[in-house]
């Protein structure tokens, strides 16, 4: 039975410096960080990434207010991938579309929040609100989703740690080859700034990223003198259909999946481990049925800790080192670690390199670290190529979780 298709038709995002992939392409393209300080509760100030969208544009405020900055994120991403698709939710039939959505964690914040709202009646739990449980579910903002679009097909949600954005692409590729849905809103997303227990735990383990001067220089990864991951919010959807249907309907396609993997570290609760990494990239390329050297673009998982960057660069140098075309870059350097988002919004990032052919700069690398130096990494500048038909994206997580997507430019006239 022949294998089917499934090809990226439409990417509505927020991100920490741009809420469209137009703006978000071309901040990244200038390596424009818009990274600022904020001051938590509790822990006080810290680098961080905070979105700005409209977040009444398909919902009104009551709705928002009910429901969470999970939730809210997710139906602004979702409508928008609908526009950037030109599709109508009703071209499908609603209970064909599912909806699947990469979360690290849910239900931190809005618990945080309550804790701290019943403080004033001195903890008194009566005054706890009746919205908590729905807030908190898992299944939260994909279930949000569907409410605001009236799907009425399976919706999902994959805790996957901060690989759970690549988890959701696969998950949605499987049910659409599998053909249990038509059409699939998949993505990631992350709230993560709202909680102060994130913030405190990365700065208990000497995780945290932090700059004296200006906290756009915070987050560095394979910088000598980094110091730790930046946290951000975000949100990423993208519209998977398959291939036949999309050239049916005259879609624009951004790209091709062609090759997945994803595997377990077994090893330890918080370090990464590299030759599980590279295991991950490789069962990936066969999937995909290519050689290192065909991919043209690697976009890498480093958060700017230093063990992490380290075990990436190693597992790539492992499977790619006799690749001399095969660029590396990092989108985390201008926007933070997005978390359960990261994955598909770094991704998204890097799809339009399909047709301008550049590649987007890893910023704030002053001073290479010798064990980072991996060969054709895109430093501080953007770079011009003759061409890119091929990104392999990599997300790693806590508790030794391991993925890698490959998307291939998908041209009409040309058979996988």
């Amino acid at each position: 039975m022949q294998t089917r298709r499934i090809v990226i038709t439409g990417v509505g995002l927020t991100a920490p410096n741009a809420s469209n992939l137009l703006d978000f392409r071309e901040k990244l393209l200038q390596g424009t960080s818009e990274i600022q300080e904020i001051d938590l509760r509790y822990f006080g100030k810290a680098p961080a990434g905070i979105c700005t969208f409209q977040e009444t544009k398909y919902r009104k405020k009551k709705e928002n207010k009910k429901g969470t900055r999970a939730g809210c994120i997710g139906v602004y991403c979702a409508n928008e991938a609908l526009a950037d698709a030109k599709l109508d939710i009703h071209h499908y039939d609603v209970s064909k579309v599912a909806v699947v959505i990469g979360l690290t964690e849910h239900g931190t914040v809005e618990t945080e929040n309550e804790v701290y709202n019943i403080k004033q009646f001195d903890y008194d739990v009566k005054y706890w609100t009746h919205h908590h449980n729905p807030r908190t579910v898992l299944n939260n903002p994909a279930g949000e989703i569907t409410m605001n679009l009236g799907i009425t097909g399976p919706h999902y949600v994959v805790g996957a740690a901060c690989a759970a954005g690549n988890a959701s692409l696969i998950q949605a590729t499987q049910i659409l080859r599998l053909g249990e849905a038509d059409m699939v809103l998949a993505g990631g997303i992350s709230e993560s700034v709202g909680s102060f227990g994130i913030f405190a735990s990365f700065k208990a383990q000497g995780a945290l990223g932090h700059h004296a001067d200006d906290p756009r220089l915070a987050t560095r990864p394979f910088d000598l003198d980094r110091n730790g991951i930046v946290i951000s919010e975000g949100g990423c959807v993208y519209v998977l259909e398959e291939l036949e249907n999309a050239l049916k309907r005259g879609a624009h396609i951004y790209g091709e999946i062609v090759g997945y993997a994803m595997n377990s570290d077994a090893r330890d609760f918080v370090l990464p481990y590299g030759k599980r990494q590279a295991e991950c990239m490789k069962l990936a390329l066969a999937r995909a049925g290519l050689a290192p050297e065909d991919i043209d673009l690697i976009n890498t998982h480093a958060t700017g800790t230093k063990s992490g960057d380290i075990e990436e660069c190693k597992a790539i140098r492992e499977v790619f080192g006799r690749s001399g075309k095969t660029f590396v870059n990092n989108t985390k350097s201008i926007i933070g670690h997005a978390m359960g988002a990261a994955g598909v919004l770094e991704l998204a990032g890097n799809l339009p390199a399909f047709e301008d052919n550049y590649i987007h700069p890893t910023i704030n690398i002053d001073n290479l670290d010798p064990e980072c130096a991996l060969e054709n990494m895109v430093i501080n500048h953007a770079l011009k190529t003759d061409s890119i038909s091929t990104i392999l994206n990599n997300s790693f997580g806590m508790v030794g979780i391991n993925s890698a997507v490959i998307i291939k430019k998908f041209e009409q006239d040309v058979e996988k």
